[in-house]
């Protein structure tokens, strides 16, 4: 059997070794049209930032290791431009030697990756405008900024890459901006979520652009399209990729609107013996059910040891993702997984959220993080996407809530999972299950929430009810308009409140919040409940006080809260 594989990167690469571990005696051909296979891409931000210091640790395998270890035929500098199903071959560019020739398959895997997207802004010829994608791009940034020293740098775009970067040229010594035509960072995100990283990002001392596009280059400034110049000494465009499936044209393999190519689970393709996997295929998302492309490194990965499997003749298949995803931003940690809220509005799906803010270990031991973990679900209580803000721990916990999601567990399943608990790593009641606990209270009215964007609609003839104690509203802030009555004297100061009244409560996270709410609820009250209390809404308020003004640079030595 004589398999071709067309890019050599982390699917490409993966496919290829799983393929010799499954069949010794196959032939064997990687194409890749750069220099490097099976690089570190995840990682070039953090060369450019100095946390790895030695270039080679990007490489994974070398073309010449590669060969040593699988006897597979990797081919560098040649990039497919052709495929013939009818022949079944490929038409080769040899970009080394300038020659083109034509090479036979009986099994062809496509990985081509895709590339950076590069609109044809004026002025983006300049030398100083890069996208990173590959190694040779790393090597690009790192040397113009060691050459040129730069003072200042914008990033277009406010995904993975960008924020990445954002936080890698700040480290050296770069004033930074962010542009991002999108309301907020973060796609896969919400914007509640994003307030966060909104907030951090001018407290690093950045320029924060959001719903801001760009229109060009000079040497020196990026223009936007309402005017304004943000200084720029350098530029990363950073704003998504395109399949790289060009080369695909009149071969028969279907694509889809972006070019991206079509598979079945088993990650076949239109054509005969045409297999697919990686940031070029659509794959089925496991939450909604529909097909779309989810570039990232991890399906990849587990997609190149299907398609191995499925080549061989082994039952195998691929049956989705879940988009599970995260990034270290500063001391930060953000993560997701599934659906957001703001795709399940726009596809008319029903669900209900919850917000829970959580410690990252016991809080009576030292050196715990908060973080605020946000959950979405059907009325009966599947899970459909969860996305997280903190530091510490957040990574074992979006893992787990990843795990729910696949497996289609509900909130229910989240209040008795079994979780390790000592208190250098979690609290008896880990932030799952709290997320859990919550939710369920949500599902079964138990609580009724609202949220930081419902504060400004409270009806007039409402109750607004802060039930933390005085040195916490001096500490922290008050929302205007809430009276305080801690929790621990609200039994004994029940007779001050109308409660015939709707009483809308607040507390710092949530918790005593819904302790005051069910006093209230069995004396006759209708109670309402802050969602993630004043912590949340504290993020809100902030972002929305930064968005108002124009998005320029904000003093670095802002807080993580404001007084509201």
């Amino acid at each position: 059997m004589k398999v071709l594989i067309v890019g050599g990167v982390a699917g490409g690469a993966g496919a290829a070794a799983r393929l010799r571990r499954n069949d010794e005696k196959a032939e064997i051909i990687l194409f890749e049209k750069g220099s490097f296979i099976s690089f570190a891409n995840c990682g070039l931000p953090y060369y450019i930032g100095g946390a790895i210091t030695d270039r080679a640790q990007l490489q994974l395998q070398t073309p010449e290791a590669f060969r040593a270890r699988f006897n597979v035929d990797v081919r560098v500098m040649q990039e497919v431009a052709g495929v013939d199903p009818a022949s079944k071959t490929v038409r080769v560019v040899n970009h080394a030697s300038g020659q083109t020739y034509t090479e036979s398959y009986d099994k062809l895997i496509l990985s081509p990756g895709a590339s950076p997207i590069r609109p044809s802004f004026p002025g983006l010829e300049e030398n100083h405008v890069f996208t990173l994608r590959s190694i040779p791009d790393t090597y690009a940034i790192y040397d113009y900024i060691e050459t040129a020293k730069p003072k200042t740098a914008a990033v277009i775009g406010a995904g993975f890459i960008g924020l990445e970067m954002a936080e890698n040229l700040a480290g050296r010594g770069l004033r930074v901006s962010i542009v991002e035509a999108a309301p907020h960072v973060m796609a896969p995100m919400d914007l509640d979520m994003a307030h966060m990283v909104h907030n951090r990002i001018r407290a690093a001392g950045m320029g924060l652009y959001v719903g801001k596009k760009c229109a060009g280059f000079t040497a020196d400034t990026v223009q936007l399209e309402d005017g304004a110049a943000i200084p720029a000494d350098m530029v990363i465009l950073s704003i998504g990729v395109s399949p790289e499936t060009r080369f695909l044209q009149g071969s028969g393999v279907a694509l889809g609107q972006r070019g991206e190519i079509l598979v079945d689970q088993q990650l076949r393709t239109s054509v005969e013996d045409v297999y697919a996997l990686g940031d070029a295929a659509a794959v089925r998302n496991l939450v909604t059910g529909k097909t779309q492309v989810i570039p990232l490194a991890g399906p990849a990965n587990k997609q190149a040891r299907i398609v191995a499997d499925v080549v061989c003749g082994r039952d195998a298949c691929y049956r989705g993702s879940i988009g599970t995803s995260i990034m270290k931003f500063f001391e930060m940690t953000v993560a997701c997984a599934g659906e957001k809220e703001e795709s399940l509005r726009a596809a008319g799906t029903p669900y209900r959220k919850s917000y829970t803010v959580s410690a990252s270990h016991a809080g009576y031991y030292p050196g715990g993080t908060q973080m605020i973990i946000k959950l979405l679900y059907t009325g009966e209580g599947r899970i459909l996407g969860a996305q997280i803000v903190g530091g510490e721990g957040v990574d074992k916990r979006i893992d787990t809530l990843a795990a729910a999601i696949r497996f289609g567990l509900t909130v229910y399943d989240l209040e008795e999972l079994e979780l390790a608990y000592a208190p250098p790593f979690s609290s008896a009641k880990d932030p799952v299950n709290m997320a859990g606990f919550v939710a369920e209270n949500v599902l079964r009215g138990v609580m009724l929430p609202f949220y930081p964007e419902d504060v400004d609609g409270i009806p007039e003839e409402a109750i607004r009810l802060d039930v933390r104690n005085p040195g916490e509203l001096e500490t922290w802030g008050a929302i205007p308009g809430f009276i305080n009555i801690p929790l621990n004297e609200l039994r004994g100061r029940m007779d001050e409140l109308d409660l015939s009244r709707p009483i809308y409560v607040t507390c710092q996270v949530g918790l005593r919040g819904h302790v005051a709410c069910r006093m209230l609820a069995q004396n006759g009250a209708t109670a309402y409940n802050l969602s993630g209390g004043c912590t949340l809404y504290a993020a809100y308020v902030k972002d929305l006080q930064g968005l108002a003004d124009r998005g320029g640079v904000s003093c670095a030595s802002c807080g993580e809260q404001v007084k509201g």
